[in-house]
């Protein structure tokens, strides 16, 4: 079996989250390093890793890594800097994160990475961005979480509403992993029935804002929302080390626009392959502007 080595750059909540779904799982990797400032920390959480391991269906060998581990991965995560305090909009982040990527990115690089960058890090979008820039990899081996998490927020709430599995509700949330993000109802469906035929245009309204607001209700429940995006991170991961070419949607290049945006893409082992375009309606349309424009600024 060949080596698919994954190495997590922060290991707070998200970055825990990450694992302990990792292990949970049956997934292509084999090889864990963890890195994280707080070097005893790294060490309590692979102990703790490493406990699961007789009840895990993955076999995984989990270390405390450094920036060396990072020559022969397939894929570095990473999940540090400032997290989103109450009151906080993603875009507040920027400054403070984008001084802790410099100095990740340069200690990565300077060990001659070759594979797929996938980013957790809040504003996610433009999180990503720089770590393209910094990185000077390919601009479709560095890709973002994007509004992956906020899809499976969608097709939850849609799939509560109408007794129906998650499973079987297409759809996407696109644009900014933000405020500006929304929902293209239009492409929405279910067995194939366009949503309108299932949901007001009031529910439909309901449940965009919910999915909107989601991170904030929960930021001001408990502090931190990590296990959703935990396992949003393990279904790119897989998509990404099985060479599966799924459609994501995650946070990827667009050309014209010179930023990364949240669009259906697929994934496989060269990272975002290639972005899957469907009709927006006119109002859409000007909704997908606005979050290129935003994320622009």
């Amino acid at each position: 079996m060949d080596k698919k080595k994954i190495v997590i750059i922060g290991c707070g909540n998200v970055g825990m989250s990450y694992a302990y779904a990792l292990l949970n799982q049956r997934t292509y990797c084999n090889e864990l390093a963890l890195i994280d400032l707080n070097e005893e920390r790294v060490q309590g959480e692979v102990m703790d890793l490493n406990h699961c391991l007789a009840f895990s269906p993955s076999k995984i060998k989990i270390k405390a890594g450094t920036y060396e581990d990072c020559s022969d991965a397939d894929l570095i995560v990473i999940a540090a800097g400032a997290n989103q305090k109450e009151g906080e909009t993603r875009l507040d982040l920027l400054n403070k994160n984008s001084k802790i990527f410099k100095g990740i990115i340069d200690e990565v690089m300077k060990n001659n990475f070759k594979g797929v960058f996938l980013i957790a890090t809040n504003p996610v979008d433009i999180m990503t961005y720089v770590t393209q820039k910094y990185s000077n990899l390919p601009k479709n081996r560095v890709i973002g979480s994007g509004t992956s998490l906020d899809t499976a927020r969608l097709r939850f709430l849609v799939g509560e509403k109408l007794n129906i599995d998650p499973t079987n509700v297409h759809g996407y949330v696109i644009g900014e992993h933000g405020d500006s993000e929304f929902i293209p109802w239009s492409n929405v469906t279910v067995a194939m029935q366009n949503i309108s035929d299932f949901l007001s245009e009031d529910e439909m309204s309901s449940i965009a804002e919910e999915v909107k607001n989601a991170a904030y209700e929960i930021i001001k429940k408990k502090g931190a929302t990590y296990y959703g995006i935990g396992m949003t991170l393990v279904k790119i991961t897989n998509a990404i080390l099985g060479n599966e070419n799924s459609v994501i949607v995650v946070s990827s290049y667009d050309e014209s626009n010179d930023i990364y945006i949240g669009l259906p893409s697929v994934i496989n082992a060269n990272g975002a392959e290639r972005k899957i375009y469907f009709k927006l309606n006119d109002e859409e349309t000007t909704k997908l502007q606005n979050s290129i424009n935003i994320i622009k600024d």
